[in-house]
């Protein structure tokens, strides 16, 4: 088990009349990542909504915000109980047999074209033997073609751009390879966490995107953009792109500061909780699903 310490502090100065606020900063309640403890502080005097879909296990915090200044900060400790297998074990699986509840994940979304980019899913890894192997190659490929860089797309940028520019921060790295997975019709997903282990270089600790795909009986992660470590990311959202798991849906006119994330692991003196690390093997931080 990792236990994972994280706290996020966002600033806003909101003009008159106000604003609506939708959040998705709250650690998802899954049954492999459970919230230990947690506490939600807002500056002004409001009454939040919390509630949580009953289908994606994401937690949406929305609130009504008065003119001036407001502050949302969210502290949480959080158990992440991993699956490992060998990645010669875990297969791709037919559409035939997918779940219901993953279908959706096939598709084509805002920002991720799958149907525009089947001809280079396939000129690329149409040949592949499939399993996790072949995902793992999508994985790479994405890595190699695309170069990290800050404030280089925007949030209109989606999988075609870039593929066309190969430039881009974690969204873009996650849009291109889930485009990439569905040309193939391999269910894959968008999610949201916090950048746990990237390389200060890259800038502050600040949120993550990465990229979950239905391999075998459950849910994989990857993260292309290869700047964090899987094991120690907290999940927020999942959805079909960006556009479901804004960490911050803002309706009004508001003028938004930079987020303050903090993020670390816990070790105590029995060993109980594990050093999050790269691993070779498959990681998945979701339950089996039964496939038909």
């Amino acid at each position: 088990m990792v236990r994972i310490e994280l706290s996020i502090l966002l600033s806003y100065e909101v003009s008159s009349p106000g604003a609506d606020f939708v959040f998705n900063i709250h650690a998802a309640h899954t049954r492999c990542q459970s919230v230990h403890a947690e506490q939600l502080h807002i500056s002004q005097s409001l009454v939040p909504q919390v509630f949580t879909d009953g289908a994606t296990h994401n937690r949406y915090l929305r609130l009504s915000a008065f003119p001036g200044s407001l502050q949302v900060s969210y502290h949480a400790i959080v158990d992440l109980h991993h699956h490992f297998a060998q990645a010669e074990e875990v297969a791709e699986i037919p559409v035939s047999r997918l779940p219901p509840e993953v279908l959706g994940y096939i598709y084509p979304s805002r920002y991720c074209q799958s149907d525009r980019l089947g001809a280079l899913a396939m000129a690329e890894f149409g040949h592949m033997q499939q399993g996790y192997g072949r995902v793992l190659a999508i994985q790479d490929w994405v890595r190699r073609q695309v170069k990290f860089k800050q404030n280089t797309t925007n949030s209109n940028t989606s999988a075609l751009d870039t593929v066309t520019d190969r430039v881009g921060v974690c969204r873009d790295f996650a849009h291109l390879m889930i485009a990439l997975c569905r040309a193939l019709s391999i269910p894959a997903r968008f999610t949201t966490g916090i950048d746990y282990g990237a390389d200060p270089a890259l800038g502050p600790t600040d949120f993550h995107a990465y990229v979950e795909v239905f391999l075998g009986n459950r849910w994989y992660m990857f993260d292309p953009s290869g700047t964090a470590i899987p094991m120690g990311f907290v999940r927020f959202g999942t959805g079909r792109d960006a556009a479901d798991v804004s960490f911050a849906t803002i309706f009004g006119s508001v003028t938004s500061m930079a987020p303050s994330i903090q993020v670390r692991a816990l070790t105590d003196s029995a060993g109980t909780w594990e050093w999050p690390r790269h691993r070779v093997e498959a990681i998945s931080t979701d339950a089996a699903l039964s496939v038909a």
